[in-house]
């Protein structure tokens, strides 16, 4: 996600988050399809709704979304607040060689998400 958000450092960048209630397993990019991808993004409805799918048919547990913030700032913006449902999901955020991940419920920045704290393994 960082190498992706640093390839293309004008615009946002985007995916989905794969995994389980307890860790992220994977994180798919996928195509910003926003009409101004400088200033915010979309994923690609054609890969949500293929990863949707392939959930409900019994494969990996879309857990999120990701995205970069060319600002520099982990945190979600007001566009991503706008954006958001509370379902739950997470967000990650990249800006820079940093990272931030929420959850959408409906409670802290902007009055959406709520901080996760984390951990990030070692790849094996």
């Amino acid at each position: 996600m960082i190498a992706a958000a640093h390839a293309d450092p004008a615009r946002e960048v985007c995916g989905l988050l794969f995994g389980d209630d307890a860790r992220v397993d994977r994180a798919e990019p996928c195509a910003n399809v926003a009409a101004d991808p400088a200033r915010t993004f979309e994923i690609d409805p054609a890969a949500h709704f293929a990863a949707l799918r392939a959930e409900r048919a019994g494969g990996a547990k879309l857990i999120g979304y990701w995205h970069s913030h060319p600002s520099g700032d982990v945190r979600p913006s007001a566009t991503d607040a706008a954006m958001a449902a509370a379902d739950g999901k997470l967000w990650l955020i990249a800006a820079g060689t940093e990272i931030g991940i929420w959850r959408a419920e409906g409670a802290d920045s902007h009055g959406r998400f709520v901080a996760v704290p984390y951990r990030i393994a070692a790849v094996t």
